[in-house]
């Protein structure tokens, strides 16, 4: 899978995210979440980036809410990180343009749940820094498979 957001991710969507699994991404990142002292807001999106749950940790920002969504819509859509994204227009110049591609969210924090090689849904996070809310999400994904 490519980060670049120019390229193909190499990953098809397959069938959505169950509440099962979505319950097991949630708890993993509200654990990582927890463990550093970061009240954050957790999002999780199915395949067609609609909502399908969302947690809001006591004294996260009421503003976190908005652009968690954001940031596993995007993961979601775009079938990458939203750190590639994050990355690509630091570097300024003709990069720019991607501000102006619809549902972009180029902040580090979402991250495709991924499933034999299909994007089923997407985390966001958002609350502390970009690095941060990324660590947080990625530890949510990495639950997916788990036990």
């Amino acid at each position: 899978m490519s980060d670049r957001p120019s390229e193909p991710s190499g990953l098809l969507y397959g069938a959505s995210l169950g509440l099962e699994d979505a319950r097991r991404v949630m708890q993993a990142a509200e654990r990582e979440a927890l463990a550093h002292g970061w009240a954050v807001v957790i999002a999780i999106v199915d395949a067609s980036a609609q909502l399908l749950m969302l947690h809001r940790l006591e004294q996260a920002q009421l503003g976190s809410i908005a652009i968690a969504q954001q940031k596993a819509a995007a993961a979601a859509r775009f079938r990458r990180p939203t750190r590639a994204f994050e990355e690509i227009l630091a570097s300024g110049g003709a990069n720019l343009k991607l501000l102006m591609l619809e549902g972009m969210c180029a902040v580090e924090g979402g991250v495709p749940l991924v499933r034999a090689g299909c994007v089923v849904g997407a985390i966001g996070v958002s609350g502390v820094t970009s690095s941060e809310d990324g660590r947080i999400a990625t530890a949510g994904a990495r639950a997916l498979d788990g036990p």
